[in-house]
């Protein structure tokens, strides 16, 4: 490795890293909009409408030829393997939220970024030096202290919730080696196939005809999940997954201001405390990583 190569090597890095906080902003976003949308539409409905939107925008962007690369592409399985990781995810999720408060929830769920700082170790084989270790132990303290959860025992709500975050920690590793051996908009056509597939079938039984709002709604819910999975893909890409674990925890920050623009919800001093501790997670995690970098020998 020369000299040079070392500062591109490191924009790549923080590359990853900014297009995967951007991808959780747009998550945020979307959650936002599906919560408004599932107060009168079935949540197979929205994800239904959601896949269709990304794979009309796939063939508009990667011509008609893109969906017979899809099928002919070697991580197909792999691809499959993941949708159905986060579609259990997803259903876990939302069972559990019928039982649980939203702070409890949320806490919960974000031990998902621990979970694949310690499934990259096991399964990707990656060096993850103290300072990333560090940044998501404080980035989870962070949300523990703005969500002020109550004490929980192992209650099966819990344990689904706790399931939903192991399943979507070993997508996101799935994800990682899935992306470097395919194009992103394969990837999103594969993963968008299998949800298309299996929210319609449910609709036969479950469709409800959405006013024009809620139809535009939908789509725009559609256009910013497929921006959202596009920059995530490529945000893979670029970075190891337990660099970018850690801000994961961004979207939290994201949730409480969209909370509060959208439904006039106002943090508590807590929330202010744990999204502080939540952005020096990322900062350390930047700046482990530019050190890190910094001090590695050269090669001739």
């Amino acid at each position: 490795m020369s000299a040079l190569s070392l500062p591109a090597s490191r924009s790549h890095v923080y590359a990853g890293i900014l297009l995967t906080s951007i991808s959780y902003f747009m998550f945020t976003v979307h959650d936002a909009a599906v919560k408004l949308l599932v107060a009168a539409i079935p949540v197979w409905q929205v994800l239904f409408f959601r896949s269709i939107t990304i794979l009309i925008g796939c063939v508009v962007f990667g011509g008609r030829d893109v969906y017979a690369e899809a099928f002919r592409s070697p991580i197909i399985k792999s691809m499959f393997l993941r949708s159905f990781l986060i579609l259990g995810a997803w259903l876990c999720y939302y069972t559990a939220a019928r039982d649980l408060q939203l702070a409890e929830l949320t806490t919960i769920y974000y031990a998902a970024p621990v979970i694949v700082t310690v499934l990259s170790v096991v399964l990707l084989k990656e060096q993850v030096p103290l300072p990333r270790w560090a940044a998501v132990l404080i980035g989870f303290v962070g949300v523990y202290l703005a969500c002020n959860p109550a004490t929980l025992g192992f209650s099966a709500p819990v344990l689904l919730v706790l399931l939903a975050a192991f399943l979507w920690g070993l997508a996101i590793v799935l994800l990682r080696k899935i992306a470097l051996r395919e194009k992103t908009i394969i990837q999103m056509i594969l993963n968008n196939i299998f949800f298309l597939v299996t929210a319609g079938l449910p609709l036969f039984y479950l469709w409800q005809t959405p006013s024009w709002n809620e139809t535009l709604l939908l789509f725009g819910a559609g256009i910013i999940a497929g921006l959202a999975q596009f920059t995530l893909f490529e945000g893979m890409k670029r970075a190891e997954a337990s660099v970018v674990a850690p801000f994961e925890y961004t979207s939290l920050i994201w949730a409480f201001l969209l909370g509060y623009l959208i439904w006039a919800d106002v943090p508590r001093r807590e929330v202010f405390v744990g999204a502080a501790l939540i952005m020096g997670a990322g900062f350390l995690i930047i700046a482990g990583e530019h050190f890190r970098r910094r001090d590695l020998p050269l090669k001739k």
